[in-house]
């Protein structure tokens, strides 16, 4: 009887073991699936619902009302901002970037086709400001 309850017990300790095994192995492929999938910021969030429709996908300018309007929007590709909205002497800084996303082009003498987006909060507006920098490479 002693021979078959350490049978028993080996068996149990095996099963919990191998349980305990394949639990980690989940848990393990979910944290790596979870690494490696592409992820999307909130910057690139908000652009494809506020910008990509006149900057296009991939901020070329070509988004599907470019052409319906006057003045093509900015290719941010090309890294030729022209605003100095905090008159630095500079054009196109994070700062620059960040009030033209806030007040629009139009309060710095630029185009009004391009709303303001004064209900962004400022996290998001620094967000969006990364991502078009992301675009620009």
């Amino acid at each position: 009887m002693s021979c078959h309850r350490k049978t028993v017990r080996q068996w149990t300790r095996g099963v919990v073991s191998a349980s305990l095994t394949a639990l980690v192995m989940m848990l393990a492929a979910a944290a790596y699936s979870q690494q490696s999938a592409p992820v999307q910021t909130s910057g690139q969030t908000l652009y494809e619902g506020l910008c990509a429709s006149c900057h296009g996908p991939e901020g070329h300018g070509d988004g599907v009302v470019a052409d319906d309007v006057l003045l093509r929007p900015r290719d941010f590709a090309l890294n030729a901002f022209k605003f100095d909205t905090d008159a630095d002497w500079e054009t196109g800084t994070d700062a620059d970037l960040a009030n033209v996303i806030k007040y629009g082009p139009a309060a710095y003498g630029g185009s009004s086709r391009m709303p303001p987006w004064e209900t962004l909060s400022g996290e998001d507006i620094a967000s969006l400001v990364v991502y078009i920098r992301q675009l620009q490479q």
